[in-house]
């Protein structure tokens, strides 16, 4: 009777382990993304990666160095990892429609840090990237008075850039006196060196040259570097996206960066947390794409983000 006893015990014990959630394994989760070597995606991952872990979840960073073919390839062996979550960290969606079908064919969530959305995600956690290029732009074009040559720095394989691109590219069309003289598409990674390089090569070709638009914060720090060594410092001015700190170092300085948007990685992290845990706890995301805020920033108001 004893044995049966201690039997029924431990039978009633281990089931406990079982379906406990304190003796749960801990969920499982994919960061995937082809843009690490960014300062703002590492940021943005690192910050979701401690939000995670106080959760009690493992989470698995994979990067491909810009190789979005290996990319492709990393999605699916997650997916036949069986893991609970996968996170897009920045990156466009479009191209990955098969592996999302197949995550959501699996039962698996996905959802995008700082990516695009589209059909089979459940949200995409961003900052308004129409929003910061009309501050921006029209920063700039403000601060030239609506007259001068402008040089325009992108990258649209990234969804937000692209985004940002259309806003520069409509305003531009509605203000005469700006004229677009070059434009260069910047390779990622090592934006800043590219964008150094390609700002050198255009300082050559229009001396006369006004200000570099920069997509995002990495290619402006190259024109700033270009601009210098051209001794061109009070003649060519640029602006960037996203506020990351050597940016906002260089407005500070005086540099020809005179001015940026501040993306707020950390919310857009904790947003993104909050989402992985609901539909984690069976809670129903309503909102597709949910937004951090995102304000302009110049010399006049850089120390409070510097001392963030």
């Amino acid at each position: 009777m004893k044995r049966w006893l201690f039997l029924g015990i431990v039978l009633t014990l281990t089931g406990l382990v079982l379906v406990h959630p304190l003796f749960a394994a801990p969920k499982r989760i994919a960061v995937l993304t082809p843009y690490l070597a960014s300062v703002t995606t590492n940021e943005m991952i690192q910050a979701f990666v401690n939000f995670a872990r106080e959760k009690g979840w493992e989470v698995t960073v994979i990067d491909t160095k810009g190789d979005f073919g290996a990319l492709a390839n990393r999605w699916e062996d997650v997916i036949a990892q069986k893991v609970d979550a996968i996170v897009m960290g920045m990156g466009d969606p479009n191209q990955f429609k098969k592996q999302i079908e197949m995550a959501n064919e699996a039962g698996i969530p996905v959802f995008g840090g700082d990516a695009g959305y589209i059909e089979g995600m459940v949200c995409n956690v961003t900052s308004n990237n129409y929003v910061l290029s009309a501050q921006i732009t029209s920063y700039l074009i403000d601060k030239l008075q609506g007259k001068g040559k402008i040089a325009k720095l992108y990258h649209s394989a990234h969804p937000g850039v692209q985004k940002r691109e259309v806003i520069f590219d409509a305003i531009v069309r509605n203000t005469p006196g700006i004229e677009v003289v070059a434009e260069h598409w910047v390779q990622v990674p090592g934006p800043i060196e590219d964008a150094r390089r390609a700002v050198q090569n255009i300082l050559l070709a229009h001396p006369d040259i006004n200000a570099i638009w920069a997509a995002w914060d990495e290619p402006a720090i190259g024109a700033a570097l270009a601009i210098r060594e051209a001794g061109k410092e009070g003649q060519v001015i640029v602006t960037g996206i996203d506020g990351n700190r050597q940016a906002l170092e260089m407005i500070r300085d005086g540099s020809p960066i005179i001015a940026t948007v501040k993306q707020d990685f950390v919310t857009i992290a904790r947003i993104l947390a909050e989402q992985v845990e609901k539909v984690f706890a069976g809670e129903e995301v309503t909102e597709r794409v949910l937004y951090a805020p995102s304000p302009l920033v110049t010399k006049e108001n850089v120390e409070q983000f510097l001392t963030q």
